[in-house]
């Protein structure tokens, strides 16, 4: 049973649209055998997904930092919760615990998550499959940014191969399930031919 993490909002003032893409994420991962991995909130798109994978029957695994460890914040289905001591312990232990990662819209938190596991994978830390889900193009911007830093030479031309930014839910489980979204980035090689 592979176990997904997914990076996504908490907030209470977001579109329908949105909502429903995270709860069919949700159900479409408890359906394909796939543990969820997440920020351990009950609202949002963090609530939504949680929702979906319950539905579906799914394993649930929530982290949730000491500071927001407070009952009317979390999601009380959970299989498994556990409290970390501060934010950064709570994004190791997702990455430790996760065999990929999938990021639906979020805000500054969510880009923050996202942005470390690409530039992980882009040092070769991990191998780990990373999708993007670009609901009602909300990660349109962010992805014409990621090909301007590419152009401009602030990332070499390979660095988009460690993520896929990808529709909606059912082609970002497809392409997580790839073999070929693990191959590891160019990069990492010419790093270790260059040391040796």
């Amino acid at each position: 049973m592979k176990a997904v993490c997914v990076y996504a909002s908490g907030s209470r003032t977001l579109d329908n649209i949105y909502i429903k893409e995270a709860e069919l994420l949700g159900r479409l991962m408890a359906q394909n055998g796939c543990r969820l991995v997440f920020g351990g909130g009950a609202d949002g798109l963090m609530g939504a997904v949680a929702r979906g994978a319950t539905q579906g029957g799914g394993h649930i695994i929530g982290i949730v930092p000491e500071i927001m460890n407070v009952k009317a914040l979390l999601f009380d289905g959970c299989s498994e919760l556990h409290v970390t001591s501060g934010m950064r312990e709570r994004k190791a232990k997702m990455e430790s615990l996760a065999d990929a990662f999938i990021a639906l819209p979020g805000g500054f938190g969510t880009l923050e998550e996202l942005l470390e596991i690409i530039t992980l994978r882009q040092l070769g830390v991990h191998q780990k499959p990373i999708a993007v889900i670009n609901t009602n193009g909300f990660y349109s911007g962010l992805a014409a940014q990621f090909d301007e830093t590419v152009r401009q030479g602030f990332a070499g031309k390979g660095a988009q191969d460690v993520y896929r930014i990808c529709a909606g839910a059912e082609e970002a489980l497809a392409y997580i399930s790839d073999e070929e979204a693990s191959r590891p980035y160019i990069k990492n090689e010419l790093i270790k031919r260059e040391k040796q």
